[in-house]
């Protein structure tokens, strides 16, 4: 978990040293609403998150995601599962148009996820790992401080849990100061 700290410190570093010279430099919160498929677990949770647009193009946000849980039935036995990650990404914006209120966004990062699961009556059990994260979706200027945003990402997750790699896809807004 140290080494996932320091990484996410060293990539703020380096991407605030790259904005020194942007035009613009806008904070933000957002708050994303989660579906994620597990491929055989399906849980509903949210985020929320910290980040900044360096400029038009580019900028960073750290998060904080949960979900509930999602029993799944098979073959006379019962599994529970459910979710919880930190973590940085990078965005990239591609606006659209002569007044720029849409823009295609595509996300790079990383997490450090917990995955919590109980197999058919077996004591609750934790697996840590990071996981590497690509996104894509779209993002709509609603007013100059307000978006909504879609996304879809695509985790590896290195078998924690059984689980091999993540489809998430979110539906949220977002605040700009």
């Amino acid at each position: 978990m140290n080494k996932t700290l320091a990484l996410m410190a060293a990539a703020s570093v380096v991407a605030f040293a790259a904005s020194a010279n942007a035009a613009e430099f806008t904070p933000y919160v957002a708050a994303d609403y989660t579906y994620t498929d597990g491929h055989f677990a399906e849980v509903h949770g949210g985020k929320i998150a910290l980040g900044t647009e360096y400029n038009k193009y580019f900028g960073t946000e750290v998060f904080y995601q949960r979900t509930a849980s999602d029993r799944v039935h098979d073959e006379g036995k019962t599994d529970e599962y459910s979710l919880q990650s930190y973590g940085l990404d990078a965005y990239g914006y591609l606006p659209l148009g002569c007044d720029q209120k849409v823009s295609l966004i595509g996300t790079a990062g990383i997490a450090d996820i917990d995955v919590k699961y109980t197999n058919a009556g077996e004591s609750r059990k934790t697996e840590n790992g990071l996981g590497y994260r690509l996104g894509a979706g779209v993002e709509y200027d609603v007013s100059e401080n307000v978006a909504v945003r879609a996304l879809y990402r695509y985790t590896f997750a290195d078998k924690l849990g059984g689980i091999d790699h993540l489809d998430e896809y979110s539906l949220g807004v977002k605040y700009s100061f």
